[in-house]
């Protein structure tokens, strides 16, 4: 019986090829996985196309005496937010950035309120609740220049809260 030995530069041959192959395997699932998970994400977490880009004809961008004269005088008022009060179920803030103008809109409705947002109105489409009765979800909006988010809480009075704020 004739043996059969390989010469330590064989040996190191494939063993060099074993390696690289491996690698290329790893290399290759490695940039699939992330090229997977970024479609996901972009899939589920931006879209082009904006609904909804204001709260009561305030947008990102407007000068703080804008807001003021379009909202009135805020309950609460400095250089850097506003407070609203519309009435007992409805609630705004209003955050400016050094040059006064708005990066943060953040509306708050307490229930019943005939003038709570809805997720259809926010996104164009109802959202899917928790188990525990909760609704959340966020957009980013990168062409736009921000991000929009939807949550109300769960419970016999959610609170519904829509935030639009500037991506820095």
């Amino acid at each position: 019986m004739t043996r059969m030995t390989l010469k330590p530069s064989a040996n190191f041959r494939i063993f060099s090829l074993l390696l690289v192959a491996a690698g290329a395997v790893f290399v290759f699932s490695s940039a699939n996985g992330q090229a997977q998970r970024k479609a996901a994400a972009h899939a589920g977490a931006e879209d082009e196309s904006p609904l909804f880009h204001d709260y009561r004809g305030i947008q990102l961008g407007m000068m703080s005496d804008d807001v003021r004269k379009k909202l009135g005088e805020p309950k609460d008022k400095s250089d850097e937010q506003d407070f609203f009060i519309f009435d007992e179920t409805e609630t705004a803030q209003i955050v400016y950035d050094k040059t006064h103008k708005v990066i943060t809109i953040s509306a708050d409705f307490m229930t019943p309120s005939t003038s709570a947002l809805t997720a259809k109105q926010v996104f164009g489409a109802d959202i899917e609740a928790k188990a525990d009765g909760s609704v959340y979800r966020m957009v980013r909006y990168p062409k736009e220049g921000y991000w929009l988010s939807y949550n109300r809480t769960s419970g016999t009075s959610p609170l519904t809260t829509v935030t639009l704020q500037k991506i820095q």
